[in-house]
């Protein structure tokens, strides 16, 4: 698998929202958009990351970005945390893996020395023309927003 990197056509997805909805990258044609990966609904580091992306929400806005959030987790579990988090974006059930693996976030993970495979937290700016800005992938979740918006 490639290690996608700025300067590189964001590939092209398919999804269910929790809305029950298709998305794709597509439908962003035109659109700046915040594509974040995370592992897990309802996690804290997880939770503090879309809370801080919902807190500044206005400022995606201005800048003319749209967010999307990408997790394994289903459209109900989504549908959930978004009613409990109130998250004004649309979370993408990746149940099989299948945007996870094209955008190569899925792979090994380590937590109190056990190795197991898992999402890894990683975020991806793509701008009007589908064409990949910035990653990020040392994701500070309490100040997530700061690190998409700040331009290097």
């Amino acid at each position: 698998m490639t290690k996608l990197k700025a300067g590189d056509r964001a590939p092209e997805f398919t999804g269910l929202t929790e809305k029950n909805t298709t998305i794709s990258l597509s439908d962003f044609k035109g659109k700046k958009l915040v594509l974040y990966f995370y592992p897990r609904d309802n996690t804290p580091g997880c939770t503090i990351e879309s809370c801080n992306l919902r807190d500044h929400y206005a400022s995606f806005i201005k800048q003319g970005y749209e967010i999307l959030g990408v997790s394994p987790d289903s459209v109900k579990k989504h549908q959930n945390f978004i009613r409990k988090f109130e998250l004004p974006f649309s979370l993408l059930a990746d149940t099989d893996l299948a945007v996870c693996n094209l955008y190569g976030v899925w792979g090994d993970k380590k937590l109190f020395g056990v190795s197991y495979q898992g999402v890894i937290r990683t975020t991806f700016v793509i701008n009007e023309n589908g064409i990949i800005d910035k990653i990020i992938d040392e994701v500070k979740t309490s100040d997530h927003a700061n690190q998409i918006l700040t331009k290097e």
